[in-house]
């Protein structure tokens, strides 16, 4: 996975939109006015921050090198994913799958309700 292909995946889906609060280096990913996905444009290997289920969150940096705790986010909830070739794309996918979804979940229902 590259940047565009992240870029693509994200804005796929339902009510994400993108923008730049943090300057012109940082690419926030949002569902309903909240985060659930952020990436800086300068880095190499690209790296991203998701959000995750404190156990999941766990989970996957057990399982790979490549998933840390979430870089200048809450640790416990947020993983920082270095996309180094380690991680099989599928894999990729399903966090940041997870993260738009927990995202989404924890919006009142009436945002709710106009995204899905």
């Amino acid at each position: 996975m590259n940047i565009e292909t992240l870029h693509t995946y994200c804005l796929a889906k339902k009510g994400v939109e993108e923008s730049f609060p943090f300057g012109e280096d940082t690419l926030v990913f949002k569902v309903g006015g909240k985060i659930f996905l952020l990436t800086g444009l300068n880095s190499s290997p690209l790296q991203f921050n998701v959000k995750c289920h404190p156990e999941k969150a766990i989970e996957w940096r057990e399982q790979y090198e490549a998933v840390q705790p979430g870089y200048h986010m809450n640790k416990k909830h947020w993983n920082t994913v270095v996309v180094d070739g380690s991680i099989p794309n599928k894999v990729i996918q399903q966090m940041i799958d997870d993260s738009y979804e927990l995202v989404v979940q924890s919006l009142p229902k009436s945002i709710r309700d106009t995204i899905v």
